[in-house]
């Protein structure tokens, strides 16, 4: 197993600034205020490792195809990931479901699990794990990615509502556009210089 340290870097950073402003940040610190605190990262953190090994396996598949084929493929999932980020959005703080007073490990991990589990699928920073372990170490995307999703589940629970008094979300947000945007734009012209 090699790992790669740029690549992890670089994992936890997109998927960190990615999964700031989502709702699934909203929904740890909802179930936090009713919750457990650690009782809901254990639920919350344990759904985001096993979305990051579907997404760094199917990343993997990816990296099975040509060269070419992987760098577009890769340069049209950032492009995507910019286009998402850079839209507007803003209304992820508008979901806030409605969760009751669970209370006991299993059942608060259960329903942090779930909450989460369900609501990543086909999530910006699912595809973007998967595009990363396309062309990057797998064991290094997926260790940077579970960490970043990790540290904002812990983030949410911890200090979420000083986040959301004191730091705009809409910056975070155009900050990982922009990033997701130079990313695409660097990949695009490796197809063309490599």
């Amino acid at each position: 197993m090699h790992l790669d340290p740029l690549a992890i870097i670089t994992a936890f950073g997109l998927i960190f600034l990615a999964e700031l402003p989502d709702k699934t940040m909203f929904a740890s610190l909802a179930m936090g205020t009713r919750m457990k605190p650690l009782y809901v990262w254990f639920g919350t953190s344990s759904a985001f490792i096993v979305h990051v090994a579907i997404a760094v396996g199917a990343g993997g598949l990816l990296g099975l195809l040509p060269d070419w084929i992987v760098k577009l493929v890769s340069a049209l999932l950032f492009a995507f990931g910019a286009f998402m980020l850079l839209r507007g959005g803003g209304d992820d703080g508008d979901e806030d479901d409605e969760v009751k007073t669970v209370t006991g490990f299993w059942p608060v991990y259960g329903t942090a699990f779930m909450a989460v589990f369900i609501s990543e699928w086909g999530d910006l920073t699912q595809i973007t794990t998967a595009n990363l372990a396309a062309s990057n170490g797998a064991w290094s995307v997926a260790i940077g990615s579970a960490a970043a999703l990790m540290s904002v589940s812990a983030l949410a629970l911890l200090a979420g509502r000083f986040i959301a008094k004191r730091v705009p979300l809409k910056t975070v947000q155009r900050v990982g556009g922009v990033c997701m945007l130079g990313l695409a734009i660097w990949t695009a012209i490796e197809i063309f210089t490599g």
